[in-house]
């Protein structure tokens, strides 16, 4: 996992992307949507895209549940290789303003308050997001 405790000088410029659980769990079990998100993931550097630790958590139980152990780690291994965000104060508030204002759920609110957090555009196929500003919708 990347340290988050990186100087502003040592950020990427370029543009910060999210894939939510939903997308990733498309590419880990050659979903239908796999060709579009595997897509939209290899146009960018793992370090440019952010991942809310509530993604690891997701996608390892749904990989471990349809493929098993050995697949999900593997997972797990290539969501390593993005920037993991942990939970913290402010983006739990955060994610409380959202699911207030949005009526979004727990996990969807820290997964789109993490992308917000980061300004970054999150990819989803999850209806309940669909509208929301800064939503590419896959």
């Amino acid at each position: 996992m990347r340290d988050l405790t990186l100087k502003s000088s040592e950020m990427s410029l370029t543009e910060l992307i999210s894939i939510d659980s939903y997308g990733w769990i498309e590419r880990f079990t050659n979903g239908t949507k796999a060709a579009q998100v595997n897509q939209i993931i290899e146009s960018y550097q793992p370090k440019d895209i952010v991942t809310s630790i509530v993604v690891l958590y997701e996608v390892y139980k749904k990989v471990k549940k349809i493929r098993g152990e050995e697949q999900a780690l593997l997972a797990v291994a290539a969501l390593s290789q993005t920037t993991i965000v942990p939970i913290d104060q402010t983006i739990s508030l955060e994610a409380a303003d959202y699911s207030l204002e949005y009526g979004l759920h727990f996990s969807d609110a820290l997964v789109y308050a993490t992308a917000r957090h980061w300004k970054a555009n999150l990819y989803t196929s999850d209806e309940d997001l669909r509208a929301l500003k800064a939503v590419c919708f896959v």
